[in-house]
């Protein structure tokens, strides 16, 4: 590059650096404050508190670290602290998802045998609780290893005796056990599967990763979990003709017991409004450590909670018109057990800030996300937070390059990398799905890291976590929570301009992908761009109780879609969703659609293993059903997820809408 060109870059990017000081909607002062009293050490200790628990659902583990976060949220000075409790036994449910039950542990070892006596210990539940499978039940036996491969087709255990013995495979437990315990009749499961892959999985052979069985197999048994390299050690020696023997002693099972959630305040001021609230939540749930995944964001969003009720209480912010909640539940049960239960919550709560991953460091190769809301529901929360997170990324990177940066928030034990977040279209994977199903329409705003190196292993510690990053991450989650609950009409210009911004990315975003596709695989692209523009305006309007009507535009006659040619597949039903029951059909260990549609006689509908370009079965199913309005036709909801998530049969929405209605989810309208 020419020395006169690098002075113009320079001088650009220095006078940018300086024009751009200025934060985005909320005042300097405020901006500041918050800046120097959030802390990114005091987000790490907690967090070093947390990850001493493997925080399974219902187990004394999730209780302790429930206690150190309420503990620590008293000491805060926080308000209507508490720890809800929901009964939960594998029957009753919670909306779309059926309790399931408590599961604890109190010992567990393998141990390989040789000469008759146990001879090298393989696995230790006290040591590295991950080991053992979740959902994992008592046993105490001496028996066989055999080699099934994967583990999870019939053809795997062609010729093999597995009765009564251990199958060592390469999958799952959970997706082993009904073919090997259920079928074959082996008594536990030994694995080596390499979930949640990135390009770093195989680096590292020695890490033992998360396990679960399926909650809910009748196939009861017991899973370790050990690593790659334990596991192709295995499979060599087996693959000779050696004979393993193991011994394994397991103490564990489900029980009767309790859904956990803490939750906390910060009231509002404004009488009017201090019934509204803008909450901040996590998932607190996870083995031990799950530093990163996720006691990163349950410490960030209680020292979110710290530094705004210490502010407040100085003097130094101003009490927010609409009341802050914050929530530590288990990871999606949890947050639907709580609506479900508890509905008043899903009334008051206006938006969420949820946070789920949000302090990997270098090592992690972590890459921080904002992420958007699904096209189902357009808001402009995500605005909002892009823009704080815009002004992070500015004062990071001048900061690291030596330009001036006001606000660098770096703290005293972290790095000093820029953040580089990333403004990213929906994702799905956290509790953010919960709120913003159409149940409950509650906006999120979802911050999160991906990929982790270490996601769902033994080496997800606190070393790896940056407290730099839990700073960003807690001052941009902390800015945002903090301005829409002070958010008034006043706020309109500027807020409107944001989301116009974002509209905008939103169309160059998605245009090219809209261009190409054939006008086969979508119409009427026009209607949706423009109920796009409306739900968006009117969120806003309604957010702030503004009365002014926003004329709804999307509804284009048919005859304009050039649609009429599938009308006969069903393209024209229509359906609206029931109030009862409320949330995502997929949910942890099962499937509301799946589980019922046996009893209904039928097939379990097709588009559930879709695979779009864009997307998968996962994602149409979730956005399909948040479509339901008893406005959009079949076509139209075809033609919404096919620009969002790939090119899908018409045939295979309407046959999901018809399946829908079998499970009792949605009616038709006539």
């Amino acid at each position: 590059m020419g020395r006169i060109f690098r002075f113009a870059v320079l001088l650009s990017i220095v006078c940018g650096a300086a024009s751009a000081q200025k934060p985005p909607l909320l005042p300097e002062k405020d901006v500041a404050t918050l800046a120097q009293e959030l802390s990114g050490e005091t987000a790490k200790r907690n967090l070093e508190g947390i990850a001493r628990f493997h925080r399974q659902r219902g187990s004394q583990g999730f209780h302790s670290a429930a206690e150190l976060v309420a503990e620590r949220a008293r000491a805060y000075g926080l308000s209507d602290v508490a720890i809800l409790q929901f009964p939960v036994d594998g029957k009753i449910y919670y909306g779309t998802q059926r309790s399931r039950p408590p599961w604890d542990v109190e010992f567990a070892e393998l141990w390989e045998v040789k000469g008759g006596a146990a001879a090298i210990k393989m696995a230790s539940y006290d040591a590295e609780p991950v080991v053992l499978a979740e959902d994992s039940e008592s046993a105490d036996v001496t028996t066989e290893l055999v080699d099934v491969g994967g583990g999870t087709k019939e053809s795997d255990y062609a010729g093999k005796d597995v009765k009564g013995k251990i199958v060592l495979a390469a999958a799952q437990p959970g997706a082993v056990q009904d073919m090997a315990v259920g079928k074959f009749g082996a008594v536990g499961i030994v694995s080596y599967a390499q979930n949640q892959k990135t390009a770093w999985w195989g680096e590292d052979e020695n890490l033992i990763r998360w396990g679960h069985l399926e909650t809910f197999s009748p196939n009861k048994a017991f899973g370790f979990m050990v690593s790659l390299k334990t596991g192709r050690a295995l499979r060599e020696r087996l693959a000779k003709g050696e004979h393993i023997q193991l011994h394994a002693t397991v103490k564990a099972g489900q029980h009767p017991g309790f859904t956990e959630v803490v939750t906390a305040t910060i009231p509002g001021a404004d009488p009017k409004l201090k019934d509204e609230e803008i909450a901040f939540s996590c998932h607190l749930d996870h083995q031990r450590p799950g530093a990163n995944d996720n006691a990163s964001g349950c410490a960030t969003i209680l020292e979110v909670a710290r530094t705004l009720q210490k502010l407040i209480n100085d003097g130094k912010l101003a009490r927010p018109a609409r009341t802050i909640r914050f929530i530590w539940p288990p990871e999606i049960e949890g947050t639907l057990t709580l609506l479900n239960a508890k509905p008043e919550f899903a009334q008051r709560i206006k938006a969420v800030v949820h946070m789920d991953m949000v302090g990997g460091g270098p090592v992690t190769k972590a890459v921080f996300h904002v992420t958007r809301g699904p096209m189902s529901l357009p808001s402009f929360v995500h605005d909002v937070a892009w823009a704080f997170a815009e002004f992070v990324n500015e004062q990071s990177y001048n900061f690291a390059a030596g330009l001036p940066a006001a606000y660098p928030l770096v703290a005293p034990e972290g790095g000093e990398e820029p953040l580089l977040a990333q403004d990213t279209p929906y994702t799905m994977g956290s509790d953010h799905d919960v709120y913003q199903d159409s149940s409950f329409k509650i906006p999120a705003i979802y911050l999160n890291d991906w990929p982790d190196r270490y996601i769902h292993t033994n080496f997800d510690t606190a070393a790896n976590i940056d407290p730099t990053k839990l700073k960003r991450a807690a001052f941009i989650g902390a800015a945002s929570g903090y301005f829409l609950a002070s958010m008034s009409i006043q706020n309109l210009p500027e807020v409107r301009s944001l989301a116009q911004h974002g509209i905008d990315l939103w169309k160059t975003s998605m245009f090219p992908r809209w261009n190409s596709l054939s006008p086969d695989d979508v119409t009427c692209m026009d209607d949706f761009r423009a109920q796009f523009d409306w739900g968006l305006q009117l969120g806003l309007l309604q957010f702030v109780h503004d009365s002014r009507k926003v004329e709804e535009p999307y509804q284009v006659n048919r005859a304009t879609c050039a649609a009429d040619r599938l009308q006969s597949n069903g393209g024209d039903l229509r359906y609206r969703r029931k109030p009862q029951p409320r949330g995502p059909v997929a949910v942890f260990g099962s499937d509301y659609v799946n589980d019922r549609t046996g009893a209904v006689g039928v097939m379990p509908p097709k588009l559930l293993s879709y695979e779009g370009v864009w997307g998968s079965g996962e994602e149409y199913t979730y956005e399909v059903l948040n479509f339901v309005d008893g406005l959009l036709d079949a076509q139209q909801i075809r033609d919404r997820v096919s620009a969002e998530y790939g090119p899908i049969p018409l045939d295979l929405v309407v046959e999901y809408l018809r399946t829908l209605e079998k499970v009792g989810l949605v009616e038709q309208v006539k």
